[in-house]
């Protein structure tokens, strides 16, 4: 690794002016190279600056340069540390590497090449390291981008996500819906009476499902064109709605007739439900172009009792029967037929 790229700067602090001119002139050429002749000078130049490598002689005229390193050690602990004496003594060696926790000693006199060196691979060291931090300093910058970009993208894939469920939903309230009544279509009607009949047959209780069909509606389209129909057809859904239970079921059949789905019904409570139904309707008029409309319907309920058996097609043709019974039979009323189970031959 090339270090001229990378020139340290060094504090060298001696009392000696002629000491800090030989090292400075040594240095020069790999290093910034900063002096100062005490502990209070070099304490003034590490505040106003970054320095990557002190050397300090032991001996100074203000204080020892250990307490001078030690110092440097707790307030700037990336700074490298040498010290340089002229006294070879064990315990200066130990407090050295104990308590300043110094990188070099270096012993006076000193060879320059080596303090040279040394110096070199304290910066390759000090380069290394401050490679290192920033290549992690990047990889953490890299890092909070990807996780803010992934956060973002799946925030939007969330919200794309929720789009899709949104329209779905609404896709398949539109496939289950009538598009004029705006009440459940004739699948959505169906799939209730199927799931009706499933359940009863896991807990048996009787059941009713009704058709309904509007007296004389050619009459309607007839006399108020088939806008007003499409009026009539759309109140008279709003008015069975406001008729049925909270626990029946309702939709349009097809043209006129609408189709009920009554749980928990048996023969006297499809009558009671029919009749409340047919007279809920002829007491109530809606207007079309200024003009009051009032009608009358027929209705054919067909009822299962709890232990009897019946598939949906069953009990669609047996209502069917009744209204066309209701129907022959003046209109404007209510027939309830009930279904029994067929006898087993011996």
């Amino acid at each position: 690794m090339n270090v001229s790229r990378f020139k340290c700067s060094v504090l060298v602090v001696d009392d000696d002016p002629g000491v800090l001119e030989l090292l400075a002139q040594q240095l020069a050429a790999d290093f910034e190279v900063v002096t100062a002749q005490s502990a209070e000078q070099a304490r003034a130049v590490l505040a106003g600056r970054t320095i990557d490598v002190i050397i300090s002689d032991l001996h100074l005229p203000d204080e020892s340069g250990l307490m001078l390193l030690d110092g440097v050690r707790r307030a700037s602990p990336r700074t490298a540390r040498v010290l340089i004496t002229g006294a070879a003594r064990i315990e200066d060696a130990v407090d050295a590497i104990n308590h300043a926790q110094v990188h070099r000693l270096v012993l006076k006199p000193w060879r320059a090449e080596d303090l040279r060196q040394s110096l070199l691979n304290i910066g390759r060291t000090l380069l290394l390291e401050r490679s290192h931090e920033q290549l992690l300093d990047e990889l953490r910058h890299l890092n909070a981008d990807l996780e803010a970009r992934v956060a973002e993208r799946t925030r939007e894939l969330e919200h794309a996500l929720s789009q899709v469920e949104d329209k779905t939903r609404i896709l398949e309230q539109m496939a289950l819906t009538d598009a004029l009544t705006h009440v459940p279509n004739r699948r959505a009607v169906e799939h209730v009476a199927r799931r009706e009949l499933i359940r009863r047959i896991r807990v048996p209780s009787p059941v009713a499902i009704g058709l309904i069909d509007i007296d004389h509606f050619k009459q309607v389209n007839s006399d108020h064109t088939h806008m007003g129909g499409d009026h009539v057809l759309t109140w008279l859904a709003r008015t069975i709605g406001e008729a049925i239970r909270t626990t029946d079921s309702f939709g349009r059949w097809g043209g006129e007739e609408f189709l009920v789905v009554a749980p928990d019904t048996d023969a006297e409570g499809a009558a009671v439900l029919a009749e409340r139904l047919r007279t809920h309707v002829e007491a109530s008029c809606t207007r079309y172009d200024g003009v009051e409309v009032k009608l009358t319907m027929s209705l054919g309920f067909a009822v299962a009792a709890a232990g009897t058996q019946a598939t949906c097609e069953e009990m669609q043709e047996e209502a069917a029967e009744a209204l066309k019974e209701a129907k022959d039979s003046g209109r404007n009323r209510c027939v309830i037929r009930c279904l029994v189970d067929e006898p087993v031959e011996a």
